[in-house]
């Protein structure tokens, strides 16, 4: 009796889906590292990098209200354990993983040239100068030269002294727009990623908030770098006395003859 060979089905076609990929469990271990990265990148340092762009915000306001701001934000309690448990480890294992993650993944530009993939890629470069960014200012600014949390009113000559550098002033303007896309693009991935947005349209309708939330963010941290740079404080004393810093100020500004005199003793 003759029999009827029937060929094997072709292969169903591959496909590549759309969207963000949620966070799932039995992953291993990597499900939880991956949870505690994103989260990590919102609370606390998302918050930090608001309050952060907050103080900083202060600057336009003078040497006196910027150096209230951080005469203010090192009398809290228990500041230097806040300071190490809410920002300084959370930073480093969000920054030190994120690498790895880069390390591990591939974006598909070439193979598929979507938005998705170009945005991956540009979430792991603003990541990277973000990190070696962050080092570099938390050095400078914590670690060398005048201590801040000693000398408040030392704070705003410091940085304006080293934004004196154009070139400095070059690398916080990057750095600036990179913190604030990887921030709010971060914040777009995760509610994607823990569900928050599920659905297309709901994350075409959140990304808008968050493009408002990243220009925004960006306005305000390059306003204050204007403020150290800018003509209206260049002047500025190398160190406001803490009586004037006790004291209530309405505008933020020194008194005429000590913020805008050019004398050895105003620089003093």
């Amino acid at each position: 009796m003759a029999t009827v060979q029937t060929s094997p089905a072709p292969p169903a076609p591959h496909t590549v889906r759309h969207g963000v990929e949620p966070l799932r469990a039995g992953q291993g271990t990597s499900f939880i590292w991956h949870k505690l990265h994103s989260l990590l990148g919102i609370v606390p340092i998302g918050a930090f990098l608001l309050e952060h762009l907050l103080s900083n915000f202060e600057a336009l306001k003078g040497p006196v209200a910027y150096g209230q701001q951080v005469k203010f934000l090192n009398s809290l309690p228990l500041v230097r354990v806040l300071e190490w448990v809410f920002i300084f480890l959370p930073l480093l294992y969000h920054g030190i993983y994120g690498v790895y993650i880069w390390l591990r993944g591939k974006a598909n530009v070439v193979y598929y040239p979507w938005a998705g993939n170009w945005l991956y890629l540009t979430q792991r470069y603003t990541g990277l100068i973000a990190l070696v960014y962050i080092g570099y200012h938390v050095a400078t600014q914590r670690f060398m030269g005048v201590s801040l949390p000693e000398n408040p009113g030392a704070s705003f000559f410091k940085v304006q002294h080293e934004l004196a550098n154009p070139w400095i002033v070059a690398v916080y303007v990057i750095a600036m727009l990179a913190v604030c896309w990887h921030f709010a693009y971060g914040v777009w991935l995760f509610a994607a990623k823990w569900g928050i947005t599920p659905g297309e349209t709901a994350r075409r309708r959140f990304g808008y908030v968050c493009i408002a939330l990243g220009v925004l963010l960006a306005g305000m941290g390059l306003a204050s770098i204007w403020a150290f740079v800018g003509p209206r404080y260049q002047n500025a004393p190398k160190n406001v006395p803490l009586a004037v810093l006790g004291a209530p100020a309405s505008t933020g500004a020194l008194p005429h003859r000590m913020a805008f005199s050019r004398s050895p003793e105003a620089r003093s």
